[in-house]
């Protein structure tokens, strides 16, 4: 139970909230929330702080491959995500013009036999909100308009504040308030994301808009100089989201809800393969945004504060990996914490399982950029041999294989 008083520091009151033993999560996004439900089906107590007035979470499309649906599973919301979301048939990769096929990955069925779950697209707000439930339903509090803006702590007592001069005591605090954490700055001090020549175009279209059968049923990516296009249905097939990554150094927006030019977009595109050019014709918005990353932290936790999510390794959307890293190390997390009695010991242990694999998909997502973007002599040279090799129907067993690092790795498995 919560007991309220106040401190006067040099004439300023500052409301101090006891919560005794609590877990404070900073964030409320997909890690933020899903490291809450891992914790709150552990018994724990957890607090939610989230900056944010409402809870409606942006963005478009994500991807859930076998590795996130595992630990999705073994937190009960598994089914209710299935039944909002499209399994696609294939991962393919074609060129921007001819739609020479590079390679072709199958997802679906084959997905689900071989790593033992679905691969799902679903709407980013439609996760968010299957999460937000069950997070009520194991009633975690979760408080809005109410930022963590830095810690303080000593060997007996941790002290974190919150936006509007209100601070309060907890064991422990998850930084999992992403790229910008602060949280992390608090942690490791300030050092900003880095710009990496790219943005990002986004949109949603209506399925009914499009030509029937113009979008294929899978997770379609087209490679071409400079850019890379990526499409796939959500929401059972009645939307299609498009993500449209072009390397330019003019725009340095981070922001998710930032308005496209739909006319600039489609310039842009221009003379790419028919399935892009008349899916951006029947687009009537977009958003861009810029692109930021940065290198792979040596350190996570510094006594009874750890980071989670992008807050730690944030993940270029070249391996669709970014929230299906933050729902693993939800549950890593949660199994440390409830394993080890001691705080401290726990967190070194969380961030010694997850930091090489994180690091590992930091690093490949960054060299996907080259290929896709047909970057250097070399990069070109990898296209003309995965179309030869497809030609003789071995690309797809090599593409596959180099993602079963990521796809085949069961967490909940690995845990038990």
């Amino acid at each position: 139970m919560e007991r309220n008083y106040y401190l006067s520091q040099t004439g300023i009151h500052r409301k101090v909230v006891i919560l005794g033993k609590k877990i404070v999560i900073a964030g409320a996004g997909i890690g933020g929330l899903c490291t809450a439900l891992a914790l709150a089906k552990r018994n724990f107590e957890v607090t939610v702080y989230e900056q944010s007035p409402q809870l409606a979470e942006v963005g478009a499309g994500l991807q859930l491959s076998p590795n996130a649906m595992h630990v999705l599973k073994a937190l009960g919301v598994a089914d209710e995500i299935n039944a909002r979301a499209f399994a696609p048939t294939s991962a393919v990769m074609r060129h921007y013009q001819t739609g020479k096929t590079y390679f072709t990955v199958p997802l679906g069925n084959t997905a689900a036999q071989k790593y033992g779950a679905d691969y799902q697209h679903i709407h980013r707000a439609d996760l968010h909100t299957v999460l937000y439930n069950a997070c009520q339903k194991m009633n975690v509090s979760i408080h809005l308009g109410k930022g963590v803006q830095s810690y303080q702590q000593t060997p007996q007592n941790l002290s974190i504040q919150l936006s509007g001069l209100e601070s309060l005591e907890a064991d422990l605090l998850i930084g999992a308030d992403g790229i910008k954490s602060k949280v992390q700055a608090c942690m490791l001090g300030e050092t900003p994301a880095e710009f990496t020549g790219q943005v990002a175009w986004r949109g949603v279209v209506n399925a009914n808009k499009l030509p029937k059968g113009l979008v294929k049923p899978n997770a379609n990516l087209w490679v071409g100089p400079g850019k890379h296009f990526v499409s796939y249905y959500l929401r059972g097939g009645e939307l299609v989201n498009f993500v449209a990554v072009q390397e330019r150094g003019d725009w340095q927006k981070e922001s998710w809800n930032e308005p496209g030019d739909i006319n600039e977009l489609r310039d842009t595109f221009a003379g790419w393969h028919p399935e892009v050019t008349e899916l951006l014709n029947a687009t009537e918005q977009c958003f861009l945004w810029a692109l930021f990353d940065r290198k792979p932290l040596k350190q996570w936790s510094d006594q009874n504060v750890t980071l989670l999510g992008d807050a730690c390794h944030p993940m270029l959307p070249f391996l669709a990996q970014g929230a299906a890293m933050a729902i693993e190390d939800s549950y890593a997390l949660a199994h440390c914490l409830a394993d080890e009695v001691d705080t401290q010991t726990a967190l070194q242990t969380y961030q010694n399982m997850r930091l090489p694999r994180t690091r590992n998909i930091q690093l490949n997502a960054r060299k996907n950029a080259a290929l896709y973007h047909m970057s250097t002599p070399i990069e070109q040279a990898k296209l003309v041999v995965l179309a030869g090799l497809s030609n003789l129907g071995l690309s797809d067993a090599v593409a596959a294989n180099k993602l079963d690092f990521i796809y085949a790795y069961n967490i909940v498995a690995d845990l038990s």
